[in-house]
């Protein structure tokens, strides 16, 4: 190979600091001129990246170092995004492990370990965040070597090394004790250890497609590294897709610069290549030798556990914010999706207006609608739900290990709740610091819904999450929501005078001004039992006149229910309206009368 090359990948849980950590290795190593102005979280693109403060999708860049050129790829580090990392994965030869100072492994931090070691990759383990004040180092260090021989690591892998780094001021040092400048010793540990690409120069052309970009004025693009072989601009290959192969002719060929796509002639084995001139495309198909054809095994990944409808909305108030609202247009969009995303699943219905969508979790699907409703486009979406398997003759459901990480006075009420879901308490660690941290098997629907009971527990000081556990046999019956639903029975504008007289009867999820129609859910019931309510009543207009009488309403602060909550809020007879401008919870059956009838027929 004309340079040397490192192909290497960032891994570790969510808020770790991997992005602050990619930005930092980019700005030292001289990529950007000095006077340059370079946004915090570079690699974070895309705009509901920025707004979540957490990588949905894996992403590539490179610098130059000491004459050694090094490809990076910033890894998600939410569990519903795993299939981004195990597909990236397969571009590199080495990963750094990232790990807060303070709070040690966490779930994500298992997964994404657990792939890097059955690939067998060589592995840095970078302690980050040491100057918390809170940073535990030492402990960490132990429960990182913990969960290596709880992978069942080789002794090679187990004897790993640790840097330990201030991400965000862009210090890397050997000993937490000692006061760093700079990412030198980062860099040369990159270059100096990680392994060179195993690569066949002289061999059949090998390129195994990982991530799929495109192009404006050249289409679709695939991207993964060459195993062997080269390839060169206008080169035939031939493309091996999951049922058939096909010959065709390479138009444009990009390498990364930074995160740029920067056009060149020809790339060899090793190197991670972007080429051009596919009509389709996806991940997990192969680039190979016309003369010598040598496949790649596709990509596998772990299968998604959660389901939604999503369908055609038809309230009230279908197409007056959107613009993509048929059927054909939605059935397209997630045709795309498909294209670019291992993890998520699409199946035809009985009806041609609904979808059956399959993910990861909850947090994954509301990133998809939350893109498709910026896109212009409006549906309706139903409580997410998981899959069921007969394992055996058994039926089986996904179960996930729930951490928990919370005050000592909110871990009974935690406890109690996960119980009622069906949580078994595994483990607990009391940190000596006023706060524990607890885990527990549960079935994944017993999570669906929770987190915001959990946040409102524990007061929003704990944390939770979770990891994937396989199939078990199913746990039983789980109460659903016990709270009901104040639903509006007309057509009209929601007016202050009537949500005030609502205000004792439970919460409500809209404000006076707000358009509602008959079905459409404005609040949330104390009790157990739906009501159905006029709020767009005004108050009577009358001659008299007294002291106090027309005082101005104050209603109680309403905080609208983001994607994500009326996914864990609803329950199977209630659907998400979603469209560009709102976000609407209705009933199936808007009418009243009938819902009251298949209410008595149940």
């Amino acid at each position: 190979m004309s340079i040397p090359i490192r192909n290497i990948a960032i891994i570790a849980h969510v808020d770790h600091g991997k992005t602050t950590l990619v930005d930092h290795l980019l700005k030292q190593s001289g990529t950007f001129r000095q006077t340059a102005e370079i946004e915090d979280r570079f690699m974070d693109s895309m705009d509901l990246e920025r707004e979540r403060g957490i990588t949905i999708a894996a992403k590539n860049a490179s610098f130059m170092y000491n004459d050694v050129k090094v490809n990076i790829v910033d890894t998600p580090g939410h569990s519903d995004f795993g299939g981004e990392v195990e597909r990236i994965l397969d571009m590199v030869d080495g990963a750094i492990l990232l790990v807060d100072a303070s709070e040690g492994p966490l779930p994500q931090t298992r997964f994404v370990l657990q792939k890097a070691l059955e690939k067998n990759l060589k592995l840095l383990v970078c302690m980050n965040k040491i100057d918390r004040p809170d940073s535990r180092y030492d402990e960490v260090l132990n429960e990182i070597f913990d969960l290596f021989i709880d992978l069942d690591a080789t002794d090679e892998q187990t004897d790993f090394e640790t840097i330990y780094t201030i991400a965000r001021d862009g210090i890397a040092v050997l000993d937490p004790k000692q006061k760093g400048e700079d990412f030198k010793i980062l860099f040369d540990w990159i270059v100096e250890k990680f392994p060179s690409p195993k690569a066949d120069p002289e061999g059949p052309l090998q390129m195994l497609v990982s991530n799929i970009d495109y192009d404006d004025f050249v289409g679709r693009l695939a991207i993964g590294r060459i195993r062997s072989g080269k390839i060169k601009i206008g080169d035939e290959v031939l493309v091996c897709y999951e049922e058939e192969q096909k010959k065709v002719k390479i138009t444009a060929l990009f390498q990364y610069k930074s995160s740029q796509k920067v056009k060149v002639n020809e790339i060899e084995a090793g190197d991670i290549a972007i080429v051009a001139g596919f009509e389709k495309i996806t991940i997990g198909d192969s680039l190979t030798s016309v003369q010598d054809p040598k496949p790649l095994e596709r990509i596998r990944v772990d299968e998604p556990t959660v389901a939604v409808h999503l369908s055609v909305n038809d309230s009230p108030f279908a197409g007056l914010e959107g613009t993509q609202v048929t059927s054909r247009k939605i059935k397209e969009r997630l045709e795309r999706e498909l294209l670019n995303n291992v993890a998520i699943r699409v199946e035809p219905t009985e009806t041609p207006e609904t979808f059956k969508v399959i993910g990861r979790g909850e947090l994954q699907l509301s990133v998809l609608f939350e893109q498709m409703r910026r896109e212009g486009f409006e549906m309706l979406v139903s409580k997410p739900q998981v899959l069921f398997k007969d394992i055996d003759g058994v039926k089986s459901e996904p179960m996930e290990t729930a951490v928990v990480d919370v005050e000592e006075a909110y871990l009974g009420a935690v406890t109690e709740k996960l119980g009622k879901r069906k949580g078994v308490l595994t483990n607990i660690d009391n940190k000596g610091s006023g706060r524990t941290r607890a885990e527990f098997k549960i079935p994944s629907r017993g999570l669906i819904g929770y987190r915001s009971e959990f946040l409102t527990d524990t007061r929003g000081t704990g944390l939770l999450n979770t990891r994937y556990e396989g199939y078990e046999a199913y746990k039983g019956k789980i109460s659903s929501r016990i709270t009901g639903g104040i639903m509006a029975d007309r057509k009209g504008v929601a007016t202050g005078y009537a949500l005030n007289q609502l205000g004792d009867r439970g919460r409500l999820f809209v404000t006076p001004g707000v358009q509602v129609y008959m079905g459409m859910v404005v609040g949330e019931a104390n009790k157990g039992i739906d009501l159905n309510v006029n709020v767009t009543k005004e108050k009577k207009l009358t001659n008299v006149r007294a002291s106090g009488t027309d005082d101005a309403i104050k209603l109680a602060p309403v905080k609208p229910l983001t994607l994500e909550q009326s996914l864990e809020w609803i329950n199977e007879s209630e659907l998400i309206e979603i469209t560009p401008k709102s976000i609407r919870i209705r009933c199936r059956e808007m009418d009243p009368n009938k819902r009251k009838s298949k209410h008595k027929e149940q």
